[in-house]
């Protein structure tokens, strides 16, 4: 599958700035968003649910019974979808609260609140020594410099939220645990593989978006797992 299609840089920022601007200007009760024929609410300063995740969403399997941490939450969509895919446990986390407030609220709307928490946390920060069945993450995609929570959500300062998930997320993951990373054309593939490699890992190209006409922008999902178990 191809990944590296080119992408107009120009064009990229300006979508994702207006894209940050309309995170920014939700009226303070929040608006809903459809997201794969069901509704999520999200409040202002939330990275609404998009096309970015779908590929992630629609390939991730998640057996009945298994334990699950959504890493870069926003509003919950992956959680949810990982608890209404049988999850047993599912641990979702954001460093923005107004995500925070989001996610909880979509986890109560759509009925998986017993089963799913939600907690704030720079990446595993406030994870303690817990290890998941699955690890799910659509962090920021461009290294570029982020100035406030809601840009963070795109754009990430030299790269470093996603160095220090792959130097990290191992220790989260059971025995024969997998991750599923969401990812896209216009960011950092080869970096996001280079960094899974240094960390002992595999990188198998899972599922991408189609393009639409006249569309240049593409999202993928990597399927990752330890080169042990791999």
């Amino acid at each position: 599958m191809q990944t590296s299609t080119p992408v107009s840089t120009v064009k990229i920022d300006q979508w994702q700035r207006k894209r940050q601007q309309g995170f920014k200007s939700v009226p303070g009760a929040g608006r809903t968003i459809t997201y794969l024929g069901k509704a999520f609410h999200v409040y202002p300063d939330t990275f609404w649910p998009f096309l970015d995740s779908q590929p992630l969403v629609r390939a991730m399997r998640i057996a009945p019974g298994q334990s699950v941490l959504d890493v870069g939450t926003g509003s919950g969509v992956i959680a949810v979808f990982a608890g209404l895919g049988g999850a047993s446990r599912v641990l979702a986390v954001d460093i923005n609260p107004a995500a925070i407030r989001s996610a909880r609220r979509n986890a109560r709307q759509h009925g998986v609140d017993s089963v799913m928490e939600v907690r704030r946390s720079d990446l595993f920060d406030e994870v303690g020594d817990e290890r998941f069945d699955v690890i799910t993450a659509n962090l920021p995609f461009r290294n570029k410099p982020a100035p406030d929570v809601v840009a963070r959500s795109q754009w990430d300062t030299g790269f470093q939220t996603n160095t220090r998930f792959f130097e990290q997320v191992g220790a989260h993951l059971k025995p024969g645990g997998r991750v599923y990373f969401a990812h896209a054309n216009f960011g950092e593939v080869d970096l996001v593989r280079r960094l899974a490699r240094q960390a002992g890992m595999r990188v198998r190209l899972l599922a991408s978006s189609v393009p639409g006409e006249a569309e240049e922008r593409q999202f993928h999902v990597f399927l990752i797992k330890p080169a042990a178990s791999a």
